[in-house]
């Protein structure tokens, strides 16, 4: 992966050469991977580890058993609905059955979820967790940490929530060793910035900060639009069919929809620009970690981006 931009499935919170770049971290790491026989600083078994845990919690969302829950679900709570049209005899049939579902489907949701947080905790994944937050009381900042391997959930926007089923655990800020920065964004010291480039730690722009404030604005002119188009013809056809002139003046709402919209159009150009400036960035940032560079922690709407 050195020298190359990784994708989002190949980019992993901290390298191997980052791992190793503190005496006393890769001491610990190695301790971590003993007990989970499992080598952290081989950026390929990390990786494999990682797809085949994220395979494996996939599965457990969206297996068979899922579907029956779900089916069972819906068929519980329509049961009812229909009693009420059928005769007595089938009602009360309908009713006698949508009980026994109903638990059905409960049961299968829940041991659905179930699984899913057994996987979640795997043993060599807890211990990868393990090993992130060690390595930030050591100082060093996770530029990217995907949330399913937290356990968080992603809402309609794509956005992770901020609850995590498995948080990577908080440990006691251990002080820097003489001639490192910390928490700073710092290369590897046996990377030569001058020498490779790809290691060097790009500044945050103004347009990549503008991005971070406006990613979530917006969103609403193309509903509010409609909702005023509609509006206004709504109020054209009551003043049509009742005789009340008055109700003509809503029609001032289209020129006000025509004006959202073309607002949100400025403001939707504007953050695309601001995106493009954004997402180069981050890719900035993630090949400087691939080359051994300490990077900056990315902000939730930069790690956005990469889960997208």
């Amino acid at each position: 992966m050195t020298g190359t931009t990784p994708t989002p499935a190949e980019q992993l919170p901290l390298e191997g050469a980052a791992l190793a770049s503190d005496p006393r971290l890769l001491t610990a790491v190695r301790a971590i991977g003993t007990r989970h026989g499992l080598d952290y600083t081989d950026d390929s078994a990390v990786t494999a580890l990682l797809t085949e845990r994220r395979g494996a919690l996939r599965s457990a969302e969206r297996g068979p058993l899922v579907w029956l829950g779900a089916l069972a679900l819906v068929v519980a709570l329509l049961l009812p609905f229909a009693a009420s049209t059928a005769s007595a005899q089938a009602a009360r049939a309908s009713l006698a059955a949508s009980g026994p579902l109903l638990v059905i489907a409960v049961a299968a949701l829940v041991r659905v979820r179930d699984r899913w947080k057994q996987e979640l905790r795997h043993p060599a994944l807890a211990g990868y967790r393990e090993v992130l937050g060690t390595a930030r009381a050591h100082g060093l900042a996770l530029a990217y940490a995907p949330g399913w391997l937290e356990g968080r959930r992603k809402d309609s926007a794509g956005s992770w929530s901020e609850k995590a089923v498995a948080p990577i655990p908080s440990y006691e800020s251990v002080e820097p060793q003489a001639g490192t920065a910390g928490g700073e964004a710092v290369p590897h010291p046996a990377e030569d910035p001058s020498a490779d480039p790809a290691a060097q730690v790009p500044a945050k722009s103004q347009a990549v900060t503008a991005y971070e404030t406006i990613a979530d604005q917006g969103g609403w002119h193309d509903e509010t639009g409609c909702l005023l188009v509609l509006a206004a013809g709504g109020g054209a056809v009551w003043g049509a069919t009742s005789d009340t002139p008055a109700g003509y003046a809503a029609l001032v709402l289209v020129p006000v929809a025509i004006l959202v919209w073309l607002l949100g159009r400025r403001q939707g150009l504007e953050k695309e620009h601001l995106r493009a400036e954004a997402l180069n960035y981050v890719r900035a940032v993630t090949s400087a970690q691939a080359a051994g560079a300490r990077v900056p922690e990315l902000s939730p709407a930069l790690r956005k981006l990469l889960d997208n």
